[in-house]
């Protein structure tokens, strides 16, 4: 199933992605795509119910994040083989984990406006894992078992507030609307292999990331297990497990950074397209 939520920001109706190509409005059914709706339980109502009965909702209204109420924002740095190398960094031994706000998620095509005082933005296309049951202390093996679903994530990145302002990266990753997420939760029943799905990000046009998710240093089900060992993961807390190589830091000879009124688009393979324009923060 691809699961979605639609209407305007604080007000977006849980919906499903109708085989005709409709959204159609699962109000009646669920009261969010959030916390217990993403349980197999939940999941396995939405599965049960007559989706052609349901009501039509009009596809030019606005997409929201695809899981709503999110507790948690964990994300993986330099997961990615070749994306280490372009950074000059060292392959980690272990997981590197930071946190991005809950404050910074938006729907997957709403504005990205570049925070004061802004030098260094940068993009990168991350697949995210959405939770949906309770996991603390799992077994690498029964991992996936733990996952309600997967989407796209642009980790929107402040380079110079990450790397040159002291401290940890979450001040980097967590300036409002630098956390897109969606369009679809699509269900982990339709993505046969997390480890093996195309990912790409474009600039104004120009490919700069694209990559697969089999040059992951530690695989989806590996970061789960890591992170249950450190604190609990809820239903709905979602998961960014890195970047291909391609972001704006990389570019040689010199970096690329985002500028105002530059569109980007980016979809992983089977979960769907983003596509935001960036704009200027203004008082």
């Amino acid at each position: 199933m691809k699961l979605l939520r639609v209407g305007a920001k604080g007000s977006e109706k849980p919906a499903i992605l109708h085989s005709d190509g409709t959204y159609r409005d699962l109000s009646s059914v669920v009261d969010d795509i959030s916390g217990e709706t993403l349980s197999d339980a939940g999941l396995a109502k939405i599965a049960a119910a007559n989706i052609d009965a349901l009501p039509e909702l009009d596809k030019s209204q606005r997409i929201g994040p695809c899981v709503g109420q999110v507790g948690k924002f964990m994300c993986i740095g330099l997961n990615y083989a070749d994306h280490a190398a372009e950074t000059g960094a060292p392959i980690p031994e272990e997981p590197i984990l930071f946190m991005k706000a809950t404050s910074a998620i938006i729907g997957p095509n709403d504005d990205v406006i570049l925070p004061k005082n802004t030098l260094k933005p940068d993009w990168e296309v991350e697949l995210g894992v959405i939770i949906g049951k309770e996991a603390k202390y799992v077994d690498e093996k029964d991992a996936l078992d733990y996952v309600a679903g997967y989407c796209v994530i642009n980790d929107l990145s402040e380079r110079h507030f990450q790397t040159e302002r002291g401290g940890q990266w979450t001040k980097g990753k967590s300036c409002d609307t630098f956390g897109p997420i969606g369009p679809y939760l699509v269900t982990r029943d339709e993505v046969a292999d997390p480890q093996n799905l195309k990912m790409w990000l474009d600039v104004d046009g120009h490919r700069y990331q694209d990559g697969s998710t089999k040059t992951m240093i530690f695989g989806v089900a590996h970061v789960i297990s890591y992170l249950s060992q450190f604190m609990s993961l809820q239903p709905g807390d979602v998961i960014s497990t890195g970047t291909p190589p391609g972001v704006g830091m990389g570019i040689k000879p010199e970096p690329v950074w985002l500028k105002p009124g530059q569109t980007m688009k980016l979809s992983i393979e089977g979960l769907g397209e983003q596509t935001q324009v960036t704009k200027a923060w203004s008082a």
